[in-house]
């Protein structure tokens, strides 16, 4: 092999200048614009950011980004194989972060968030701890705070959930929900919005009403959707809560959601409105119900919430053109719901996103559908024939001979034989009520512990489009780190979930 030849001291002087002068090994100062690039928007690499978002997907890694791209270019492109991208996929920063907690590499979100917002590891579980569960780090909300930024916390799941409660809470358990809710209604910060509280007053309904308490320490707290579109710099203080909940205290599914129904980015608009100011901002937006969707196997509902928080995405995307020289984005997951792929055993290297299209609402809505046919059913005449028609309705699913199956126009939707069989089963375990099901590991592969026939349903669909899901849980999977804007350059590359919150107090001249 001939050696290279030594370049000159001269030659290679020349060679650094131009390459500072081009920005080689560096992020270009001025980004570029075509068809697949994210609106125009300075990159810079030095300067603090005065407006810093952090969106966080709960359970989103790769798989859940791109089969949101997939399925919206499936749909667009009939005639080829193309994403459409989501806008926050054009960033001209990405990077990878690990996930692991400081006892499991299938860690929960508790402290996930809690590795993002404190840059420490603790145990699955605690909220703003260390693993002695008994120290408290300083948050990157609670360090920004002292120096005069306002805080604006959202999420579409409650505010005393465990993402949320990561950016201003310190609890040992995630499921203190009356302490952690106190906590913040004594934090101070400016904006919370989405979801409501799961405890106000405590497991035994006799403490004091958090609402109280957040009332007497100064926030408008309101869900009243007239007065939410109203707030501006003028409000102080506020908790806006969406006037449509679904489960769990949670924003719907936007699935389900109503066409003019808030949504995750109506809230940020509203909390942009609230907290901007000379002093500067940052602002936490959780799409929470994209891990419970995970969870459910559920892909449809996944992938809209995922559009739901890329939606969001874009509101500060325009903020941010408006001061491309102070704003820093950031978009990632805290962790991977669900072990979902895109691809299936039995589909082979075939997809068939299109399919989902059929699938009209969540999980939670058909629970309520099946529930509403048990309570006025009989266990001893339930059919599975009964509950043919609403599956039809709401996943597109029909039943027909082979021989009229060869000739549906929508061969896709027939359900075949072991289908069918598995729905049957499905159908049976659920009449029976959870204490009487089948409590097997063959059950709880199935199932999950959700109800057997909704679950059934999702991954009949899920399977004949191409998706496939390996748990119910968490799953150890690395999270893409999408960076835009001032000091975004710092977050290329392979990393640990706490250098999230590393960067961040670098980036923001932070002790």
């Amino acid at each position: 092999m001939k050696r290279p030849k030594k370049l000159s001291i001269l030659g290679l002087s020349i060679l650094l200048i131009a390459s500072s002068l081009t920005g080689c090994g560096v992020k270009n100062n001025e980004s570029k614009t075509d068809q697949n690039s994210s609106p125009q928007i300075t990159q810079t690499t030095s300067k603090k950011p005065k407006y810093v978002f952090t969106f966080i997907g709960d359970g989103m890694s790769y798989t859940q980004v791109n089969a949101a791209q997939v399925y919206n270019g499936t749909i667009k492109n009939s005639d080829k194989v193309e994403v459409e991208r989501l806008e926050f996929t054009k960033f001209p920063v990405v990077g990878s972060a690990t996930t692991q907690d400081a006892t499991s590499f299938a860690p929960d979100s508790a402290s996930t968030a809690t590795a993002i917002s404190s840059g420490i590891k603790t145990h699955s579980g605690v909220i703003g701890l260390k693993a002695d569960k008994q120290s408290k780090p300083e948050s990157i909300t609670e360090k920004l705070k002292k120096e005069g930024y306002k805080i604006g916390i959202v999420s579409s799941v409650s505010l005393d959930h465990a993402t949320p409660a990561a950016f201003y809470a310190h609890a040992a358990s995630r499921s203190d929900y009356y302490d952690i809710a106190t906590q913040m209604a004594n934090s101070n910060f400016d904006y919370f919005a989405g979801g409501s509280l799961l405890s106000p007053k405590g497991e035994d309904e006799k403490q004091k009403d958090v609402f109280e308490t957040l009332k007497e320490n100064g926030y408008k707290v309101t869900n009243d959707k007239n007065e939410i579109m109203s707030l501006n710099s003028d409000s102080g203080k506020v908790y806006a809560i969406n006037p449509e909940l679904q489960d769990s205290s949670a924003m719907s599914y936007n699935l389900d959601a109503k066409e003019d129904s808030l949504k995750l980015d109506d809230f940020v608009k509203k909390g942009i409105d609230v907290i901007d100011n000379e002093d500067g901002f940052f602002m936490m937006v959780e799409s929470g119900k994209i891990d419970w969707a995970g969870h459910a196997n559920d892909a449809m509902s996944n992938i809209k919430d995922v559009e739901v928080l890329s939606d969001a995405v874009n509101v500060a995307i325009e903020f941010a053109n408006k001061h491309p020289q102070e704003t820093l984005i950031l978009v990632t997951g805290d962790h991977e719901t669900g072990g979902m792929s895109i691809g299936q055993a039995t589909t082979g290297y075939d997809t068939a996103f299109d399919i989902l299209k059929n699938q009209k609402i969540s999980y939670v809505k058909l629970d309520e559908l099946i529930n509403k046919y048990k309570e006025k059913t009989p266990k001893e005449k339930a059919k599975l024939e009964d509950i043919l028609p609403i599956i039809k309705e709401n996943f597109g699913f029909i039943t027909l001979s082979d021989k009229d199956a060869k000739k549906e126009e929508n061969s896709n939707l027939v359900l075949s034989d072991y289908e069918y069989k598995k729905l049957a089963k499905a159908f049976e375990e659920s009449m029976k009520g959870d204490d009487s099901r089948d409590k097997s590991t063959e059950s709880e592969i199935l199932y999950g512990g959700y109800d057997p026939l909704s679950v059934t349903l999702t991954h009949i669909i899920n399977n004949k489009a191409g998706i496939g899901w390996t748990s119910y849980s968490h799953t150890g999977v690395p999270v893409p780190v999408y960076a835009m804007g001032a000091g975004a350059d710092k977050f290329s590359g392979f990393y640990d979930n706490t250098d999230i919150f590393n960067k961040l107090v670098e980036i923001c001249g932070l002790k």
